[in-house]
This record gives C-alpha cells, sequence and structure tokens, in this order.
C-alpha cells in the first residue's frame, strides 16, 4: 500500500492494487491511512518552485489525456445509422455492446488525497488555534501580575517617600516617665497627605476595644482621625498610609482609645501625644 500511495509501483502492479482496493475495505482503511500521513508530511517540508520543464511535460501530458478522453466520449455516445446497421448487423452491435459494458476503474488513491489533505489542514487549524489560546492565556496572567507589581511598587514608593521626604515631620509620641514606657513615631507629610505611624511598647486592650491615631491641623479645626490599630503579643503596631486629605498642616498627633469600630473625634483620655514642629 505504501509503493501504491506513492505511485511507485508498474502500470501492471497499479492495475492489480486497485482491482484489489476496490473488495478489500481493510486495504483501503491503510491506504486512507498511509495518504493522512503522507499529507502531513508534506505540510512539514518546505515547499519549492516547480522547475519549468517539469511543469511543461505536466501541462503537455495534461492536454494529451484531455483529448483522449474527449475521443473516449465520442466513441461512448456514437450511434451507428440505421442503413449501416441493418446491412452489417453483427459487426455494428458487438462494437456497442462492448463499449457500454465498459466500466470505468475508480482510483482510488485520487479519491482518498483531497479528502486527507483536507484532514490534515483542520488538524493543522486546530492545533495552531489552541496554541493560540494558551499565548493569550498566558499573556493575559502575565498582564495582572505587571499590574499587581506595579502597584506593590508604587505603594512601596510612597512609604519611602512618607519616611525620608525633607519636608517629613518626625514626631515620637510618648505616655510619660518610666521604664519602656509606650511610644510612637509618627512621619507625615502634609502636601501628599502621606503617614506612617509605627507604635512600641503598647498596652494591651480589651477585644471590644482599639487603638485610634489622630491628626490635631494647624487651624485650629476638629482632629482628623488616621487610622485604627491594636498592638502584637510585643506591643507592637502601625498606621501606613490611611486615606488623608492632602495638605492640611499638623500641628500635633495623639493617640486615643476607642470602642473596635473607631470614632469620629477624639475620647479623653489621650494615651499618647507629640507635637509637629512647625
Amino acid at each position: 500500500m505504501i509503493l501504491y500511495s506513492m505511485q511507485s509501483l508498474s502500470a501492471g502492479e497499479t492495475a492489480s492494487a486497485e482491482l484489489h482496493l476496490e473488495s478489500c475495505a481493510e486495504c483501503r482503511r491503510q491506504l486512507a491511512e498511509i495518504v493522512g500521513d503522507l499529507a502531513l508530511l508534506s505540510l512539514s517540508v518546505d515547499q519549492q518552485p516547480v522547475p519549468i520543464e517539469a511543469r511543461d511535460r505536466f501541462l503537455s501530458r495534461i492536454a494529451g489525456e484531455a483529448q483522449t478522453g474527449v475521443a473516449n466520449r465520442v466513441m461512448t455516445n456514437f450511434q451507428m445509422p440505421k442503413e449501416i446497421a441493418e446491412v452489417a448487423p453483427e459487426r455494428s452491435s458487438e462494437p456497442r455492446r462492448v463499449i457500454q459494458d465498459v466500466k470505468p476503474r475508480r482510483n482510488w488513491f485520487s479519491v482518498l488525497i483531497p479528502w486527507a489533505g483536507a484532514f490534515a489542514m483542520l488538524a493543522v487549524a486546530g492545533y495552531l488555534g489552541s496554541q493560540n489560546q494558551k499565548l493569550n492565556e498566558l499573556l493575559n496572567g502575565d498582564k495582572s501580575q505587571i499590574a499587581e507589581l506595579s502597584a506593590q511598587a508604587s505603594r512601596a514608593q510612597e512609604v519611602l517617600d512618607a519616611l525620608t521626604s525633607p519636608a517629613a515631620k518626625n514626631v515620637t509620641l510618648t505616655e510619660g516617665k518610666g521604664a519602656q514606657p509606650p511610644s510612637g513615631r509618627a512621619s507625615y507629610v502634609a502636601d501628599k497627605g502621606a503617614l506612617v505611624f509605627v507604635g512600641s511598647n503598647l498596652k494591651p486592650i480589651p477585644t471590644n476595644k482599639t487603638y485610634e491615631l489622630w491628626i490635631i491641623p494647624a487651624d485650629g479645626k476638629a482632629p482628623i482621625p488616621a487610622g485604627l490599630f491594636r498592638p502584637d503579643e510585643h506591643g507592637t503596631a502601625s498606621v501606613v498610609l490611611p486615606q488623608l486629605p492632602e495638605g492640611v498642616p499638623a500641628k500635633a498627633f495623639g493617640v486615643t482609645v476607642e470602642n473596635a469600630e473607631g470614632a469620629s473625634s477624639p475620647t479623653a483620655p489621650i494615651v499618647l501625644s507629640g507635637a509637629a514642629g512647625l
């Protein structure tokens, strides 16, 4: 079947193979598989232009086969005149019977090649479509990671600016005298509304309570809540870049103990406080 599919048999062997294919379904199945494999193989090979001499020979062969086909159709459809048939009935009837009984031999190779090529193209198209979908999924995943990293880098830059900006006011908040008293340190950039607060040695508070940080504006307006926090087991807590209005100069900072949901105005007493240098 392999030599037949590659048209490498002699004329006699090709005719025998075609006769066998007409009656053998298994061989036709094997031939279809071989032709499909050959079609896929042909897609993986770089296409080269056909030499001019080969092209001319191919066109000449097609022209010759076309003329032969026309002559055969003329002979098949030819009807002998009635006068000649009556004179020589034996010679006139026999050729017609022979011509009409001849059945064109089916060329399985020519039938299977187009189908095999179509299946091969569908398989290639499906593979390329699958690869394109995977690439799009990877690209979308990379975009999401890039956006997340960009947001993290932007926030880290804001924290760094709040801690190192020349315009930042660094204030230490303390409870009073004593060994390792509670304290807090605030770094505030008024123009950007950027605030970073770190508390140390803070006392534990009930679960229904929370610490709240306040900004005391320099213009005498009401204190601005600047974030809720609870200390860990070491008494450490922090507030990093809370949502604050920009351009509010600070006179001082304070920390109070409020209910768990926080308050809109500070509740006495103020457990930590510190003035901001103007």
